[in-house]
């Protein structure tokens, strides 16, 4: 993967995040509606899509690294998730406690799931909250929806690319049935990911077809909005979401074509880059995106809890100002402590356990 295709993924992960942080932001509670037209294009649950298809991607490329083994994949994917997801449903459960002492009747609501610690650090941890029919929502963090997914197509992948004859079967087949219908809806999307990689390995796109497959995404997506195609998408497949109970994947088609689109974009960005063209700013970029995981599960907590708060009186877009920077500071801060130094806490958890350490070797 070239550097500059490299920085051009951390700048869509840092702008998917962004997004998706803006997205709650929305809600008439928090922004008095003056956010509400990113809720009613619904770019922060598309935004989602880009991190699926991303993550497909670089879990691929990861594991076709050479020498990589189960252990050493799994020692990684565990470690980087459990070292931001720990602490902040430490933090999400500290403010929602907080939050509702201030303001019982906000917190009051569907948004809230008052979770005693102790379950939302089981059902988190083991990346289960959105698993089978016991779905459940962690405090406030609506966000981590998605990290159950994730989770589930990590072990999915890791058993299809790494085992071999009817032990892969019988695993993959307990995995789907464990994790249920709601995420296997989305592995399509997830798994374009990986077949991008894979058409990446094979070589680039002829020069001809590059600028179609970077810039007409932009245009099929705004007419796709346009036309009204997610609402119609979500109408038909109603009746299924009524009787199953689809939560984050009732959207499953428009995700589906909305992952196409993505897959589409980044095939032609590889071509681009593959000469070696570099992104000005680069560094700066990685930064931004070393905190992106921080800004995803920190930030709906974080909001929620300012938007009780007074804040010495401030209202309308001064208050949205002090409120956003707030919350980003705070991401940033957590960022530092959490996601930054994932070697220093991988290094810590080899002393802990001797024999992860050995199979990740």
């Amino acid at each position: 993967m070239s550097r500059g295709f490299s920085t051009y993924l951390d700048l869509l992960r840092f702008s998917a995040a962004v997004i998706v942080f803006l997205s709650h932001y929305g809600y008439q509670r928090m922004s008095e509606g003056r956010w509400y037209w990113l809720r009613e294009w619904n770019l922060g649950s598309d935004a989602v899509i880009v991190f699926f298809v991303l993550s497909g991607f670089v879990i691929a490329h990861v594991a076709a690294r050479p020498g990589a083994a189960l252990g050493g994949f799994a020692f990684d994917r565990l470690s980087r998730l459990i070292s931001v997801a720990l602490p902040a449903l430490v933090l999400g459960y500290a403010l929602d406690r907080l939050g509702a002492s201030i303001a019982p009747q906000v917190y009051a609501n569907w948004f809230y799931n008052p979770l005693p610690l102790s379950e939302q650090l089981l059902r988190g941890l083991s990346f289960t909250n959105e698993w089978g029919q016991l779905e459940t929502r962690l405090g406030t963090n609506g966000p981590f929806w998605s990290i159950s997914y994730e989770a589930a197509y990590y072990a999915l992948f890791a058993v299809a690319f790494f085992l071999r004859g009817q032990q892969r079967l019988a695993l993959l087949l307990l995995i789907g049935w464990l994790v249920g219908l709601n995420i296997l809806l989305l592995l399509p999307v997830w798994l374009m990911g990986v077949a991008l990689h894979a058409m990446n390995q094979r070589g680039t796109l002829p020069a001809k077809l590059v600028p179609y497959f970077i810039l007409a995404p932009v245009p099929a997506y705004l007419l796709a909005q346009y036309a009204g195609l997610p609402q119609w998408l979500l109408a038909e497949t109603a009746p299924i979401h009524r009787a199953l109970n689809l939560r984050f994947s009732d959207e499953f088609l428009w995700n589906t074509f909305l992952g196409v689109l993505v897959a589409m974009h980044l095939r032609g960005m590889f071509t681009l880059f593959a000469s070696g063209r570099k992104l000005p700013f680069d560094r700066a970029i990685k930064w931004l995106a070393g905190a992106s995981f921080s800004i995803y599960l920190v930030h709906y907590p974080l909001l929620q809890f300012l938007s009780v708060l007074e804040l010495g009186g401030l209202t309308g877009w001064t208050r949205d100002a002090v409120v956003l920077g707030i919350a980003l500071t705070v991401s940033f801060a957590f960022a530092a402590l959490f996601e930054r130094p994932l070697h220093m806490w991988r290094a810590l958890a080899r002393r802990i356990m001797p024999r992860a350490a050995a199979r990740q070797a």
